[in-house]
């Protein structure tokens, strides 16, 4: 009887140590994401505002000529809208996160 209840505690050990690994593996570094799109979007000092809709995050810009937006779409944008001195970028799931963490360094 403890033999099979050590056999079924140790599969479920390793169950869950792999199942951690491959959500490591698949998490986004955001702090790397999130440095090269301040970069792609002319710097922060170029951001006036950034704001987050759902799948869609919002930036207002100084100067928008500064914006590499073949970098931003290499990031995983779907697509990209600019209005006036406003970008709208379409993230996905990952706009709100990536909001944070802009928020934090701007």
């Amino acid at each position: 009887m403890w033999e099979t209840v050590l056999q079924y505690s140790i599969i479920v050990i390793i169950l869950i140590i792999i199942s951690l690994v491959v959500i490591k593996v698949k998490k986004k570094d955001f702090n790397i994401e999130v440095n090269k799109l301040i970069g792609y979007l002319g710097g922060k000092d170029n951001i006036i505002n950034a704001e987050c809709n759902v799948s869609r995050f919002k930036v207002i810009l100084k100067d928008i000529s500064l914006v590499d937006k073949e970098g931003i779409t290499k990031l995983g944008a779907q697509g990209i809208v600019e209005i006036d001195n406003t970008l709208k970028i379409i993230f996905g799931k990952d706009a709100k996160q990536l909001k944070k963490y802009i928020d934090d360094i701007i």
